[in-house]
Formats: C-alpha cells, sequence, structure tokens
C-alpha cells in the first residue's frame, strides 16, 4: 500500500502561515525554496519516530476560494515504490494529471493529480539521481 509522507498547505502569505502554524502547534520550518524553486518551508510537526507525517508551506499559486466557499485545503502527497506505475493506477481509477511528473533534483520524482472528485493529490518517488 502507499501511505501518505508529506503535505503541502498553500498560502496567501507563507511568512504569515509560518507564524500561525508555530504559534498554534509548535512546528518548526526549514527552508526548501532553493530545492522547489519557489517559497516553500518545510514543516516538521513532531519528533522522529512519533505519530504523523511532516510537510510544507508554500505560496498559492492563485486565489483560495475564500470563506464559505468549498474545503480550501491541503495537498497529501503519497510515497510510492514506482512512480510510473503509481501513475497508471491512477489514471486506470479515473483519475486525471494535474502537473505532471517532475524531478526534484536530486531527491526525487514528484507529480499532482485529481481524484475523481476533483481533490488534488500528489506522488512522490524518492530517487537521488532525478533530474
Amino acid at each position: 500500500m502507499d501511505r501518505p509522507i508529506h503535505f503541502e498547505i498553500h498560502a496567501d502569505d507563507v511568512q504569515r502561515a509560518q507564524a500561525f502554524y508555530e504559534a498554534a502547534f509548535g512546528w518548526t520550518f526549514e527552508d526548501w525554496t532553493p530545492v522547489a524553486g519557489v517559497p516553500y518551508l518545510g514543516a516538521i510537526t513532531g519528533a522522529d519516530g512519533s505519530p504523523g507525517i511532516n510537510g510544507a508551506i508554500l505560496q498559492r499559486g492563485a486565489p483560495g476560494a475564500g470563506p464559505g466557499a468549498a474545503v480550501n485545503g491541503a495537498v497529501l502527497t503519497m510515497g510510492v515504490d514506482d512512480y510510473d506505475s503509481a501513475e497508471r493506477r491512477i489514471m486506470d481509477a479515473g483519475g486525471e494529471v494535474a502537473l505532471p511528473k517532475q524531478a526534484i533534483t536530486g531527491m526525487a520524482w514528484q507529480g499532482y493529480y485529481l481524484d475523481t472528485e476533483g481533490n488534488v493529490f500528489g506522488i512522490h518517488q524518492r530517487d537521488e539521481n532525478a533530474k
């Protein structure tokens, strides 16, 4: 089974969101902007070995829906062993490509998809040779 390994919270103001999550939950952050190429703060949500997953806050790419709209939500990313096989399963199950497979240089392959309900999610295959 492929499990959730990462989440992304999209924010209009990345520093404001960082301050909120630090104050509300005690999360700490690492600046991963150089790797991502956009404002991107890695969120450490707890000690290694404790329940839960880590994630990130990143710059929102377009205006959010606002109060009273459908859920604005975060993006959940699943860790997979074989990116291309996972993508085939997603497509066969009725999913669609939202953002195609791309290399996170020296780290992994990442892509984003829409489920049958229009929700965005990611898949991530570790690969130090990705480029």
